[in-house]
């Protein structure tokens, strides 16, 4: 594990306030190590780790919250933890770094925020000195933990602020001027404060990386090591759906002999989830997607390309199917839209790229399709993650032709997955069984014209810090003239 006097040493060492410069990654000290067996995947010795029973807790005052936190709660309608909550709270709330493995779904979200507000209550935050941050690798989950914590954050006085690509850098910059106590960053645009000075992490006290097994797959990696080197020596927490490859070299780096707590299994599939495997013809395939996409209830589809998800959403509004896009390409407006259109209930089938599979938290998800299989076992894990969230039911639905067979078959093994195979046609009672399909009712969608918004007035304090996507062009870009991360442009989708 991460030796801390090491890591001290190392930040004295660098120069502060350098993140993504060729200073913060070149003179990192490279430590000679001698040649040796590779130890195993931390994955593999969570998995061979005897399973330890989770506590049974029935509030959340149980845990040690303070009252203004379960009064919060309980407003929200949330009143009994979730295992990830019940077994990591306690050593979270105690200052111990925790490591968390479980699924997509499973509440990690509260589970090291309700530890985080629970830190942070009673102390008061310096402008541009954020206490306490949580990385994230993309702007929807972003927005998302900020809408499950912003509430609890106000209740104890606190101020919690988002930074994220895509948004106003100025507003952000005078946001952290005004001061935050919880900090959620993705890591290309916090670095791009840090670069500029407008955000300073010397008196970061506390640290949470969610998804950390996705901000490896999108690169970010370099910027998530040079964050935390620039962050004193504090509590960290990390939590991942998978605890391989570099997620392993930061927890060991990083994380001072952590409490390890993992619910489910990487390769684990949710109990209230059913697999199934359509078998279609490449002529039948676009019937059957547009009859599964006409069905009652919240629906995601899932494609690879951008180009892919346009095309498939014009065409469903075009035989009268609610189908809204949702991939890197759009504008953050476009996007933030969208999500809360199909958050509220108005847009019934939301067509998303890969990118978007870990950002969408909503409730209520009865069917996600995979029109086309994903790369790999992760990304059918995470796909699957937005149905069957806590406690809910859901199906999850792999179109496949005959030349996908093989490949789909190996794919869902290594997820740990058993999918029941059907052969189905458009109008098939199987179809209709298994997805609740019906025939579209052919009358195209018309598009509404969005309505202007009048000019937003007064203190920038109650715009959440620009989360909500609110804000046009930043007029302000050359006083500021942050150097965008390339992550910003391309990776944060």
């Amino acid at each position: 594990m991460h030796n801390r006097s090491a890591s001290a040493d190392r930040n004295s060492r660098n120069p502060r306030n350098r993140v993504g410069g060729k200073n913060s990654f070149d003179r990192a000290p490279q430590r000679q190590r001698p040649a040796r067996t590779p130890a195993p995947s931390l994955d593999r010795e969570l998995d061979n780790m005897p399973v330890r029973a989770v506590p049974t807790v029935n509030s959340f005052e149980e845990l040690g919250l303070s009252a203004k936190l379960c009064d919060e709660l309980a407003r929200a309608g949330i009143k009994k933890p979730f295992p990830i909550q019940s077994a990591t709270l306690p050593d979270a709330l105690s200052g111990r770094d925790v490591l968390g493995r479980a699924q997509t779904g499973s509440g990690k979200t509260l589970a090291f925020g309700l530890a985080l507000l629970s830190r942070l209550d009673g102390g008061k935050a310096k402008p541009k000195y954020p206490r306490a941050i949580v990385l994230v690798p993309t702007r929807e989950l972003a927005m998302q933990v900020s809408d499950a914590l912003t509430p609890l954050a106000r209740s104890l006085g606190l101020w919690c602020r988002t930074v994220v690509g895509g948004m106003s850098f100025a507003k952000q910059a005078d946001a952290l001027r005004r001061g935050v106590d919880l900090l959620i960053a993705t890591p290309g645009r916090l670095s791009d404060h840090v670069r500029q000075g407008t955000c300073v992490l010397d008196e970061v006290a506390f640290t949470a990386l969610d998804e950390a097994d996705q901000m490896a797959d999108m690169g970010f990696m370099p910027q998530v090591r040079a964050i935390l080197d620039l962050t004193p020596v504090g509590q960290r927490m990390l939590f991942s759906a998978t605890l391989d490859g570099d997620v392993e070299q930061l927890v060991r780096r990083y994380l001072h002999e952590p409490v390890t707590h993992s619910v489910q299994s990487a390769k684990a599939s949710v109990t209230t989830m059913d697999h199934h495997v359509l078998l279609v013809s490449k002529e039948d395939k676009p019937a059957v997607i547009a009859e599964m996409a006409a069905r009652e209830g919240r629906t995601i589809m899932f494609l690879r390309t951008k180009h892919h998800v346009d095309r498939l959403t014009a065409k469903l509004r075009s035989i009268g199917v609610n189908a809204g896009a949702l991939h890197g390409g759009k504008t953050q407006g476009a996007r933030n839209r969208v999500l809360g259109d199909f958050k509220e209930g108005s847009l019934p089938v939301l067509v998303a790229t890969d990118v978007a599979a870990r950002g969408i938290h909503v409730d209520g998800i009865s069917l996600v399709v995979h029109v086309d299989p994903p790369a790999d076992a992760k990304g059918y894990l995470h796909r699957a993650g937005r149905t069957a969230r806590a406690g809910e039911s859901g199906t999850v639905v792999t179109i496949v032709t005959h030349q996908e067979r093989r490949t789909v078959a190996r794919m869902t093994e290594q997820a740990g997955v058993r999918p029941t195979s059907t052969t189905v046609r458009p109008g098939g009672e199987d179809l209709v069984r298994i997805t609740g399909a019906r025939i579209p009712t052919g009358e195209p969608i018309v598009e509404q014209e969005q309505t202007k918004r009048p000019p937003r007035g007064g203190g920038h304090r109650n715009s959440g810090g620009g989360y909500r996507g609110q804000g046009g062009r930043n007029n302000n870009r050359d006083r500021f003239n942050p150097r965008r991360a390339r992550s910003d442009r391309s990776r944060e989708r």
